[in-house]
């Protein structure tokens, strides 16, 4: 009868004299690659693709995107783009984008009976040049692939599982990697792809090169996962209406956030909108229009390519933000629909230290802080773990034992393992999903030995 089971039936000589410790941590390591390496892939690619967002949509879309400048034509005024996109598509202006660049269009933000629709409009005659769906464009859907939010709120979840257990897998395949005595293989790469040991070394020393980037990418992302993410979010942002410290001022306030209205970055996902006092309290005539709440924005110095929110009710105000590239210029301000005064106007420098280092490792994450060459390095990293991923497919494929899933051998000493395990639990601990996991993979490991010896019996 032939061993049809997940596990290896023989270890050999060579892994029986290996330390209890090593094969633990082998154990955990190939365990956290399978746990791992198809969402690496997947968020690697999508990742590397993302890095370059604006140059990709800029090609792909250039009919909507691009305009010829014209430096000795006055623009149209932003109301009047705004009639030309709901004269071309009925509905009722949401968002009003600023051009970012000379050449750039302006986005008009439409909600129709069918959906949300951005429409593109040229600044210098005012004429519309075509929609998309709201956030349509190729790189916006790229972005749900790589957030996992495409495959709904369960996978979204994901983010988390993957970037604990990529932690888990770097740490381990640290330990593996150190050098032990070996002539080769820790940054050179022995034989050919026909052979065995190409593979392995070419997974050692990829990963040893692409490691601290993992980890880093992992760290970062973990502000969007599923349970961790939201909750830190929520503990962040928890005083003060989520604004940071020393911005909320004495303005009533509404109960809808942010996120909801505008795109805004992590730390003011939870921020509430404050609201305009009515025209009465202030004799106001009316509100003050698109036209001159641009005109303000304009004044305030927020950077090219902002996007202001139209309030839709009469307590509503126009929310001007950005987020340039550049940290220091991130920028909100809230307007007073009716007189154009600044309710509320924060920027990077008003973050607590946490939103400070979260933002910061965001925009490092998204490619953004340091301008191409962040882009490179990163995109560099994204191709290394791609790499990673092969090669350890590979590399298995090799090594497993016909028939088996080829499961590195449990120590001798199970009170290493058990040990192994308490570490990991801390892990466990901070990120609950992963803890959740872990568990999973205990009990599966636990079922899997209890079947895998009455087979060996039956072998005997």
């Amino acid at each position: 009868m032939s061993d049809i089971t997940i596990g290896r039936v023989d270890a050999g000589p060579a892994v029986r004299s290996a330390s209890d410790l090593y094969r633990a941590v082998w154990r955990w390591h190939f365990y956290a690659g399978l746990m791992v390496l198809p969402f690496l892939v997947i968020l690697a690619v999508t990742g590397a693709l993302y890095l370059f967002r604006d140059q990709i949509d800029a090609l792909v879309h250039a009919d909507l995107k691009t305009v010829a400048i014209q430096e000795s034509v006055v623009k149209a005024a932003p109301s009047a783009m705004v009639a030309s996109a709901l004269a071309a598509y009925p509905g009722t202006a949401a968002k009003f984008t600023d051009p970012a660049t000379p050449a750039s269009s302006a986005e008009i933000t439409v909600a129709t009976e069918a959906g949300k629709l951005a429409v593109y409009v040229n600044p210098y005659d005012g004429k519309v040049l075509g929609s998309l769906p709201d956030r349509g464009t190729v790189m916006w859907t790229i972005r749900t692939l790589h957030s996992l939010k495409y495959f709904g709120s369960f996978a979204r979840s994901l983010i988390e599982i993957t970037a604990g257990w990529s932690v888990l897998l770097v740490a381990t395949g640290i330990y593996l990697w150190w050098p032990r005595s070996q002539t080769g293989g820790v940054l050179s790469i022995r034989g050919t792809p026909k052979r065995r040991v190409f593979w392995r070394d070419m997974h050692a020393v990829s990963g040893i090169l692409v490691g601290f980037f993992i980890v880093f990418l992992a760290v970062t992302g973990m502000p969007w996962s599923g349970v961790w993410g939201d909750k830190v979010n929520e503990w962040a942002n928890g005083n003060n209406f989520g604004y940071p410290a020393g911005v909320y001022t004495d303005v009533p306030m509404s109960d809808e956030h942010l996120d909801h209205v505008a795109k805004t970055s992590w730390s003011l996902e939870q921020a509430k909108i404050p609201q305009s006092p009515s025209a009465d309290a202030h004799g106001a005539a009316g509100p003050i229009g698109l036209d001159r709440a641009i005109a303000v924005f304009d004044r305030l110095g927020l950077h090219r390519g902002y996007a202001v929110s139209i309030p839709k009710a009469q307590d509503g105000v126009y929310s001007g933000t950005v987020y340039p590239d550049n940290l220091a210029e991130q920028r909100v301000v809230h307007l007073d629909q009716y007189t154009g005064k600044p309710l509320i106007d924060m920027s990077y420098a008003d973050y607590g230290p946490l939103g400070k280092t979260l933002e910061w490792g965001i925009n490092v994450h998204l490619g953004q802080e340091f301008g191409l060459a962040n882009q490179i390095v990163l995109s560099a990293a994204c191709l290394l773990i791609v790499m990673l991923a092969v090669s350890a497919g590979v590399m298995w494929w090799k090594r497993r034992p016909k028939g088996s899933l080829g499961v590195p051998p449990m120590p001798a000493d199970r009170r290493v393992f058990r040990g192994l395990i308490a570490m990991l639990a801390i892990g466990g601990i901070v990120f609950p999903l992963v803890g959740l996991s872990l568990v999973v993979m205990l009990v599966l490991d636990w079922v899997y030995m209890r079947v895998r010896k009455p087979n060996r019996r039956m072998m005997a």
